[in-house]
């Protein structure tokens, strides 16, 4: 199973083996175009993840992606020890450590698409964002692209 955000599309679809098995439509950060470069710019990140993490939050329910990914650090050059932590932590399938410069805790999650408004997060409809739920377990691929 494997979740694709495209964010030129404001779209998010569930695929397993070629086939559609759910889409709708998302919100993305406050300020959307580009790539995720640092917390608080309000860009969505773009790339390869996984779901690390489920859980009931503020939001309904929402499922954590591990960004920042190792490709994100290499991309925004980390620091060696941050790498390695990122590194362990992908090859085990657990989330990133969260609140470095990079910024973190993105997830896919409810509170509605009528614009724009997340600090970086994908939002959904609540209704979709507990069907997302349901379907998706923890590990989950999830390619977001711009």
């Amino acid at each position: 199973m494997k979740i694709i955000v495209e964010k030129k599309n404001r779209k998010l679809t569930v695929t397993e083996q070629g086939s559609v098995l759910f889409a709708c439509s998302v919100a993305l950060g406050f300020s959307p175009e580009g790539n995720k470069e640092k917390e608080g710019d309000g860009k969505t990140p773009e790339g390869s993840y996984f779901v690390c993490l489920k859980k009931i939050g503020k939001y309904g329910p929402s499922l954590g992606i591990n960004y920042p990914s190792l490709a994100d650090a290499l991309r925004l050059g980390a620091a060696e020890k941050l790498l390695q932590c990122i590194r362990e932590r992908e090859e085990q399938g657990m989330r990133p450590p969260w609140g470095s410069f990079m910024g973190g805790e993105i997830y896919i999650h409810g509170g509605g698409t009528e614009r724009d408004w997340t600090a970086g997060c994908i939002a959904l409809e609540d209704a979709d964002a507990e069907t997302l739920y349901a379907l998706c377990d923890e590990g989950t691929e999830v390619e977001i692209l711009p």
